[in-house]
């Protein structure tokens, strides 16, 4: 006992979920706790996609087996009128002999074949789904999905960084006879992989540090037509306005700054996975899009269609951001003309906005395109809200992805953006209404509302940007405010009469169901410090204070690093292998794929 102990002094033993790695002291491969949430969010949607393509198969079965029936009642009909001359005695003696002679040959076929079944009837077993993760690190990730998932087939993890591979082959056998049997670990370039095993995996993770779009074009093609392809994305700088000719560079969007900004990073995401899908005659299908903590993170299905690929104008829009209030409108690329039952694509028709603000008379920035479709698949968010609930103990971060998975199945799903009441309120220089008495307003004036998993304070609604002004037009009303410089676009906003009398009676819906059973739907960090890590491998500062607190930036200039934290100071000497689950395998030594340096971590 003593030796094994002694074998493992220089590692750590981190527990999630199911799983286990062994972790060195020394940080040299990335491992980041904050993305429980990343993992467990990830397995609850694997689980469901594992049902969800078993449900398809069996319908697409069904479906073939009645199709067969049909055709096989057509061609006995047909028999049967051109036989009409004969006898029913000896048609119907013709038609037990056939059934007698074809009950003879698929016995006969039994027997040489014990699982054989006719080719109409199962044209192909539905062999259990391939898992790949890119960027695997740790192994982590890739040991929950093997051991946690039930109905998974082979989880491959890559990484193009030696001692990364190293680490997860050792986690693998760490994790015994059941990590070994289903998970393996390569060392490869995960561009040049997927690209050389095009749809061969029915899920691709994608989950780098930083930015994935170097990722993104070889991804869409190693995804099997109906696969799901999980993508994350933490480079939130570059995604919500900060950089715009970045994003531009990166994804093809450029981004407009507004409190949505979180959600438009979403929206950027999925239409540049669009984007790279299209080249390939695929696109994306998104069944949840989320922003949690400091990145976005999107799952979509893929699917391959020449025809289909035609719509994809339909589902993108470009974004005109007032500069003055918070108005935004958007335009959509493209539009359909139906005649004499055939469809015909063409441009969209604009502009939607005059060259100045209706409201305040402000110029407006362009933004996009962005994907404007829903992102989320409301039966999907239900279904994997359901099962998580169902296996609560089996979660780590149960509450925090409940709270998540609530919010956004009460989300308006086919409204775009979002806007702040309490920046449209600052807009007029006004005290703020409760959310209750706004979204009263809006539901008595006969439109939509609800709020988003982004930001607390976030409305969408399906009210056009008049209404809106009119219900804080009266709000003001009735609640005076001091006199506002004439140029202000809250004077300009005011200055006009309102068309609509708002009415703040509390109306029925004005709390969702979550809101009225006071369920948490918005949860604090568990702990101070909660977000990205420094990368493995980069010496700790003073400017990652803000990423580790002061104690940890303290003990690494002090030498004593506590080991609790997982960021020491990264050293050149490799810590002995453990023995038992030693690896002689003596591969080529390749440097980490890097972005990059202000991009925040991730851990795959």
């Amino acid at each position: 006992m003593a030796e094994v102990e002694d074998n493992l002094k220089d590692y750590e033993i981190k527990r999630e979920g199911e799983a286990e790695i062994l972790m060195l002291k020394s940080n040299a491969v990335f491992f980041n706790p904050v993305q429980v949430h990343n993992r467990d969010m990830s397995i609850a949607v694997l689980r469901t996609f594992v049902a969800k393509h078993k449900e398809e198969h069996e319908a697409l079965m069904n479906k073939k087996n009645k199709s067969h029936q049909k055709a096989k009642q057509s061609e006995i009909s047909d028999q049967n009128g051109e036989d009409a001359s004969t006898s029913q005695h000896d048609e119907i003696e013709v038609v037990c002999e056939k059934e007698l002679k074809q009950a003879e040959d698929e016995m006969e076929d039994l027997s040489k074949e014990a699982t054989k079944t006719p080719s109409w009837k199962v044209t192909r077993e539905l062999k259990p789904p391939l898992v790949l993760e890119a960027l695997a690190a740790s192994g982590l990730r890739s040991l929950r999905y093997a051991r946690e998932v039930d109905g998974l087939g082979k989880v491959v993890s890559l990484d193009n960084d030696k001692a990364s591979v190293e680490a997860c082959k050792r986690n693998i056998k760490f994790n015994g006879a059941s990590a070994i049997s289903k998970v393996e670990a390569h060392l490869a370039d995960a561009r040049v992989y997927m690209l050389t095993h095009p749809k061969e995996f029915d899920v691709v993770d994608l989950d780098p540090y930083g930015s994935p779009s170097i990722f993104l074009d070889s991804a869409v093609q190693a995804v099997a037509d109906g696969g799901i392809l999980m993508c994350t994305a933490t480079d939130m700088a570059v995604l919500c306005g900060t950089n715009g000719e970045v994003c531009y560079s990166k994804y093809g969007s450029y981004p407009t700054k507004g409190k949505y900004c979180h959600e438009m990073a979403l929206r950027i995401l999925l239409a540049s996975i669009e984007s790279h899908a299209n080249r390939y005659k695929r696109y994306i299908v998104p069944v949840l899009s989320v922003f949690m903590d400091f990145y976005v993170r999107v799952f979509v299905r893929v699917f391959t269609s020449a025809s289909e690929i035609k719509n994809t104008p339909l589902k993108l829009s470009y974004v005109y951001q007032c500069v003055g209030c918070d108005s935004f409108h958007l335009q959509c690329l493209g539009r359909t003309i139906s005649k004499n039952n055939s469809v015909k694509h063409a441009p969209g028709i604009g502009p939607v906005v005059p060259q100045e603000c209706n409201n305040c008379g402000k110029k407006f920035n362009v933004g996009g395109p962005i994907w404007s479709a829903p992102i989320h698949d409301q039966d999907w968010v239900v279904s994997t809200l359901t099962d998580v609930k169902s296996m609560k103990d089996r979660y780590p971060a149960y509450d925090k992805i409940t709270s998540v998975l609530t919010t956004v199945s009460e989300e308006l799903h086919d409204i775009p953006l979002f806007f702040s009441l309490h920046n449209i309120a600052g807009t007029v220089k006004c005290t703020s209404p409760s959310l209750v008495m706004f979204r009263s307003a809006v539901l008595n004036a006969g439109y939509r509302i609800s709020s988003t998993h982004v930001n607390p304070l976030g409305v969408k609604s399906d009210a056009p940007w008049d209404v809106i002004w009119d219900i804080m037009r009266c709000w003001v009303k009735n609640h005076p405010i001091k006199e506002q410089p004439r140029d202000s676009p809250g004077t300009a906003i005011l200055s006009k009469s309102p068309k609509l009398e708002a009415n703040f009676s509390r109306a029925v819906a004005a709390l969702s169901k979550a809101q009225a059973k006071k369920v948490k739907r918005f949860l604090p960090n568990p702990e101070r410090h909660w977000g990205p890590k420094v990368r493995a491998g980069r010496k700790i500062t003073s400017k990652h204070v803000s990423l580790l607190g002061p104690e940890a930036i303290n003990g690494v200039v002090n030498g004593a690093i506590s080991h609790e934290d997982g960021n020491g100071a990264v050293t050149d000497e490799s810590a002995p292998e453990p023995e038992g689950i030693k690896d002689d395998e003596n591969e080529p030594s390749t440097k980490r794929q890097k972005f990059s340096d202000d991009e925040p971590a991730c851990e795959p």
